[in-house]
C-alpha cells in the first residue's frame, strides 16, 4: 500500500515539470509510504513520478518505486496490492519473460508492457497505477473495479496531475483550492462526495473499474472495464436454479479462495473483529489456513454492558478461532483529543470513517502492518434493509410517478400537519416525490439532506449550481445502467456502486493510511462477484448472509448467529453534545455540518 503522484507537461507549450512541487506532493503522502520514498525524472523533464512505500510484498529495496521497465520504455508508479501475481507471474514466464523481483509491481509492469490495456480485468486485487509509455509518449491510469485504491487528477489544459490523495495534490501548491459547489452539495445528499465530483472544481477522480490515456493532446475521457450492474444483469440472465445445498457450496468455495488470496503478504496480517457474522466469517476462514492470526476489537466505554458493546462476543469469536486477540476501549475524552487529526486525515468530507480510524489507529499501535475487513459482506449478501425497504418503496409508491400534482400537495400538507404536533423526519414530505423509482428511493433512504433543502445550509445560488452540475439522480441510475434485471439485483448495484464505493471503502482508505495500515477486504472482490452472484441471486428467502456465515468449516459462534444485526457504530451524539446543538437537525445532518465547517468548506455555521 502506497502513495502515489506524478506531473506530465503534456502540453507543448508547457514549462517543464517542478521538481519541489512533485516532491510536495509526494511527502503529504508520508503517512502512506513510511518506508521508502523515490521520484523518477523523464530526460526530458516532462515527465515525474513519485512514490511513498509500505512494503508488504517483498519489502526489499529492489522493488522500491518507481520501477522502471529493464528496457527503460515504461516506468510504473502502484499503490496498491495483486493477489494473484504468483499466478500472472508463471503465465508471463511461460511466455517468456524474465524477472529482477518477487514483488507483485513487477508482474503490473511486465504485464502492460506484453498485453496493455487487456491485463486490468485478470490483476485480481486493489489498485490505482500510473505507467509512462515511452514507446507511445502517453501516460495511462487505472483504477480497480470497486476503486478500493483512490486515484485523483487535475488537468488545466497544459499540465496533468495525479495522486492518491486530494490534499497531496494541493499541497503541491499549483491547483485552485475553489470548492465544486457540485461537491459540497453531493456531500449533503449522500454524506460523502460523489466520483468523479471531489471538494474542489479543479480536481476529479478517476472512476473505478476505469482507466484513461494522457497523451501530447491532453488527457482522454476515463474508460470503464467493469460494470458491476453488468456482471449482475448476465447472472440473472443465466436463469440457473440451485438448491441450498449447490448455493451454500458455491459460496463456501468462492469466499475461501478470496479469503486464501488476501493473505499473501510478506509481512504478517491480522484481521478487525466485531461481534458479526462478517468479519467473523473472514477470520474463521483465515484461520484454516494454518496461520497464526491476530485479531482486534475497538470497544467505546459509553456502550458498556449495553447491545452495542461488541467486545463480548467479539472476545468469544476470538476464543472459537485460536486467535491473538486485543480489545481497545475509547473514551470520550480520547475521542475528543484525537478528533482533530482524524478530521486531518479525512482526505474529503465524510459523514462516515470514524470508526475505521480508530480501530486502525488500535492496530497500528499494535504494531500491525496489513489487516482484514469484513466490509462488503452486506452488499453482496443483501444484509442491508434497503433491500427489502426500497422495492416496498417502489410497490407503494410507484403509481404516484404520473400524479406530480399529487406529489406536491402531499409536501405542501406536512408543515400543516407538524403544527399539529405530529413528528416527522424532515425526508417523510417528499415521499411521493422520490419513492416512485428506484434512484429517487435509495436517494430517499440513504441520502440525508433532500435536494429540496441543501438551500437552507449553502444558500440558493450555491445550491442551484451544486445540483445542477452534480446531476445527483443520474449519478444513482448509472449505477442501475444496464438494468440488473431483478429488485435484488438493483439494490445490489446500488450499495455496491454507492455507498460501499464511495463511503465505505474510500473511509478505510484514508483511515488506514492515516495510520500507515493496509486493509484489505476479502468481500469486496469482482473475481469472487462472479463467481456467486448466480448463487446468490436465485435465492428465494434471500438468506446470503446465513449462507455466508456457514462458509467456515468450523462454525461460527451460536451467540454470533443469533445476534441481531446492529452496525459499527460510533456514540458520536453523546460525545458532540457539548460542541454543537445535536438537537436542532435530524439524524446524521449535526455531525455532517461538522464536518463541514471543521474542513472549512463552509463559511457561516447556520
Amino acid at each position: 500500500m502506497c502513495g502515489i503522484n506524478g506531473i506530465v507537461s503534456f502540453h507543448p507549450s508547457a514549462p517543464p515539470i517542478d521538481v519541489d512541487e512533485l516532491t510536495r506532493t509526494r511527502e503529504a503522502m508520508r503517512s502512506r509510504g513510511p518506508d521508502a520514498a523515490g521520484t523518477w525524472l523523464s530526460p526530458d523533464f516532462r515527465v515525474g513520478f513519485g512514490h511513498r512505500r509500505l512494503s508488504i510484498i517483498d519489502v526489499s529495496e529492489r522493488a522500491n518505486q518507481p520501477m522502471v521497465s529493464r528496457e527503460g520504455d515504461a516506468v510504473l508508479t502502484f499503490n496498491g496490492e495483486i493477489y494473484n501475481y504468483a499466478a500472472l507471474r508463471e503465465e508471463l514466464e511461460r511466455e517468456g519473460e524474465r524477472f529482477d523481483t518477487t514483488s507483485d509491481t513487477e508482474v503490473v509492469l511486465r504485464m502492460y508492457r506484453k498485453r496493455g490495456e487487456a491485463m486490468l480485468p485478470q490483476l485480481r486485487g486493489m489498485f490505482a497505477f500510473a505507467i509512462w509509455d515511452a514507446r507511445t509518449n502517453a501516460l495511462f491510469l487505472a483504477r480497480d473495479p470497486y476503486g478500493i485504491k483512490p486515484l485523483y487528477y487535475a488537468n488545466d489544459g497544459k499540465t496533468f496531475r495525479f495522486a492518491s490523495q486530494v490534499k497531496a495534490i494541493l499541497a503541491g501548491g499549483a491547483v485552485s483550492t475553489s470548492r465544486d459547489p457540485a461537491g459540497i452539495v453531493g456531500f449533503l445528499l449522500r454524506g460523502h462526495v460523489p466520483e468523479p465530483f471531489t471538494i474542489y472544481e479543479a480536481i476529479r477522480e478517476l472512476p473505478a473499474g476505469s482507466s484513461m490515456v494522457v497523451t501530447r493532446d491532453g488527457p482522454s475521457a476515463p474508460r470503464s472495464y467493469f460494470s458491476l450492474a453488468t456482471v449482475l444483469r448476465d447472472a440473472v440472465n443465466e436463469h440457473r436454479r440451485y438448491s441450498d445445498g449447490e448455493r451454500a457450496e458455491i459460496i463456501a468455495r468462492a469466499v475461501r479462495e478470496s479469503v486464501r488470496y488476501h493473505l499473501v503478504s510478506d509481512v504478517p496480517v491480522g484481521a478487525f473483529l466485531s461481534a458479526g457474522r462478517d468479519s467473523g466469517t473472514i477470520v474463521a476462514l483465515a484461520t484454516e489456513t494454518g496461520i497464526p492470526l491476530q485479531t482486534v476489537t475497538l470497544r467505546f466505554e459509553e456502550y458498556a454492558g449495553t447491545h452495542k458493546d461488541e467486545a463480548p462476543l467479539a472476545a468469544v469469536t476470538a476464543r472459537e478461532y485460536g486467535t491473538i486477540h486485543q480489545t481497545q476501549t475509547l473514551s470520550a475524552e480520547m475521542f475528543r483529543r484525537s478528533l482533530p487529526h482524524a478530521l486531518e486525515a479525512m482526505d474529503q468530507p465524510s459523514l462516515d470513517g470514524l470508526n475505521s480510524y480508530f480501530v486502525c489507529k488500535a492496530a497500528a499501535e499494535l504494531g500491525w502492518k496489513v489487516a482484514l475487513s469484513g466490509t462488503g459482506g452486506d452488499e453482496l449478501f443483501g444484509g442491508y434493509s434497503t433491500f427489502r425497504i426500497i422495492p416496498r418503496f417502489i410497490r407503494t409508491f410507484g403509481v404516484f410517478r404520473h400524479m406530480p400534482a399529487l406529489a406536491n400537495a402531499f409536501t405542501r400538507m406536512q408543515p400543516r400537519m407538524a403544527r399539529n404536533g405530529a413528528r416527522f423526519s424532515p425526508k417523510t414530505p417528499y415521499t411521493l416525490k422520490y419513492c416512485t423509482s428506484y434512484e429517487g428511493a435509495y436517494l430517499m433512504k440513504r441520502g440525508h439532506f433532500l435536494p429540496d433543502d441543501v438551500s437552507s445550509v449553502v444558500g440558493e445560488e450555491m445550491a442551484r449550481e451544486g445540483l445542477k452540475r452534480l446531476g445527483i439522480m443520474e449519478l444513482i441510475r448509472e449505477a442501475i445502467t444496464p438494468d440488473p434485471g431483478t429488485p435484488f439485483t438493483r439494490v445490489a448495484a446500488l450499495e455496491s456502486s454507492l455507498f460501499l464505493r464511495s463511503q465505505l471503502l474510500r473511509d478505510i482508505d484514508w483511515a488506514s493510511m492515516a495510520h500507515s495500515l493496509e486493509v484489505r477486504v476479502p468481500l469486496v472482490d469482482a473475481f469472487l462477484l462472479r463467481e456467486v452472484a448466480p448463487a446468490v441471486i436465485s435465492m428465494s428467502g434471500r438468506n446470503g448472509k446465513e449462507l455466508l456465515a456457514a462458509s467456515p468449516k468450523q462454525p461460527l459462534p451460536a451467540a454470533i448467529l443469533g445476534r441481531k444485526k446492529s452496525g459499527f457504530t460510533v456514540p458520536l451524539r453523546d460525545w458532540l453534545a457539548h460542541e454543537r446543538d445535536v438537537t436542532k437537525h435530524f439524524g446524521a445532518r449535526p455531525w455532517a455540518l461538522h464536518v463541514l465547517h471543521a474542513g472549512g468548506h463552509l463559511a457561516v455555521a447556520p
